[in-house]
């Protein structure tokens, strides 16, 4: 069974920037894509941004030119790094790892981390 393990959510005013890691416990060639996702209470998981196995990198349209994911091979590890991070921002943001599993797809989910943006 996939573990991701993510770190690096907390309390950051308007403005400021985070960095989140997620850690795998399986190499990252397993996944044909990884990406951060963000959940409100009451709403729908929503990606913000995601990388293929071939290395395409998309990004939903409020967090473009302000967040960024990038992942380290070696590391087995993936990160969003958040700049200009807004009070709208706020949520537990997940990361996921989706594989192949014969004919189905397959997603593990990191834990969660809050990220609060608030002065």
């Amino acid at each position: 069974q996939v573990q991701l393990a993510e770190s690096g959510g907390g309390l950051v005013q308007p403005g400021g920037s985070l960095t989140l890691s997620c850690t795998s416990s399986e190499n990252l060639a397993t996944f044909s894509s990884m990406g951060w996702y963000r959940q409100a209470p009451g709403e729908q998981r929503e990606v913000l941004a995601a990388v293929t196995r071939g290395g395409a990198v998309t990004y939903e349209g409020t967090v473009n030119k302000r967040f960024t994911i990038d992942r380290n091979s070696a590391a087995k590890s993936i990160y969003l790094i958040m700049k200009n991070l807004k009070p709208e921002d706020t949520d537990v943001y997940y990361c996921g790892a989706t594989r192949d599993v014969g004919d189905k797809c397959e997603t593990s989910w990191g834990q969660g981390n809050q990220v609060t943006v608030s002065s």
